[in-house]
């Protein structure tokens, strides 16, 4: 393994195996790291301290400014380590961040096979998950705005069909709904022409009582999670290309840090050995 002299040219006790290279780069590997996730844990809390609407973010897993947070907390302790460990040369630290960042690449690695293998469940999942997000649609705005973008974005309605919309309160087909918006559907369903300035957001009235044909020539009656589907089956390449550069700068750290760990171990056996035989020149 390369190492470097510290001092006088020819003498043992002033090499170093220890590469300023690996060392540097390291740190600012992690140090650029550390910065983003300060940036997380901020944007995590801000967003936190300004939702309310929590009935609105209960059709998700989880909050994604706690999510946010959690996240950016994780990053912040294992890139102090990386940072800490790579400037101070302590074994300890960089063998914390270099664990740390093997077992989270395992999991992402084990998620992406269980995804593949339990695909069936990880797509009722999402099907619970957009129905759930159904029902609290006119709860919260950001929410609204989120389904909105979807369904523009992917030329559908609901969840697997644009009756879907009915376990909405307000867009319920019920006789007994007092609602202006029965039986409708957002606008967000239409079928808009792109050479439309202007979008009437009444587009969607009364569509669920029209029969499936005939609302076609209105709005988009297909759901969105078998769009969804066959986004992701037309999109591997990209998909599999955000998976491996998520994966590059992980399997980089973990690779620098193993190399500066032994580099480390090495310099404490070469200083060892030094000791014993200025101590005892005879041996």
């Amino acid at each position: 393994m390369g190492g470097r002299r510290r001092g006088t040219p020819g003498s043992d006790e002033d090499f170093s195996f220890v590469s300023p290279v690996v060392k540097y780069l390291l740190f600012l590997f992690n140090f650029m790291f550390w910065i983003i996730a300060l940036v997380m844990v901020s944007i995590g809390v801000y967003a936190r301290m300004m939702k309310h609407a929590e009935a609105a973010l209960a059709c998700l897993s989880a909050d994604p400014a706690v999510m946010l947070m959690v996240v950016g907390v994780l990053m912040f302790i294992i890139t102090f380590c990386g940072c800490v460990g790579s400037l101070r040369e302590n074994i300890c630290l960089l063998q914390t961040f270099c664990i740390s960042l093997t077992v989270i690449f395992l999991l992402q690695l084990i998620a992406g096979i269980l995804g593949f293998v339990f695909s069936d469940t990880a797509r009722s999942k999402v099907t619970e998950m957009i129905n759930s997000a159904i029902v609290h649609y006119r709860d919260d705005i950001d929410l609204q705005n989120l389904i909105d973008f979807g369904q523009i974005e992917f030329g559908c309605c609901g969840g697997v069909t644009y009756t879907d919309w009915s376990q909405n309160m307000y867009f319920n087909c019920t006789k007994d709904n007092p609602s202006r918006e029965r039986c409708s559907v957002p606008f967000s369903c239409c079928i808009i022409s792109k050479d439309k300035v202007v979008i009437n957001t009444m587009c969607g009235q009364n569509m669920q009582d029209l029969e499936y044909l005939e609302a076609g020539n209105h709005i988009h009656t297909n759901g969105c999670i078998d769009k969804l589907v066959n986004w992701i089956h037309s999109n591997l390449f990209l998909l599999g290309g955000i998976a491996l550069g998520l994966a590059i700068p992980q399997l980089v750290g973990i690779l620098l840090s193993q190399i500066l760990i032994n580099q480390i171990k090495d310099q404490i056996e070469l200083q060892n050995y030094n000791l014993r035989h200025r101590s005892d020149p005879w041996s």
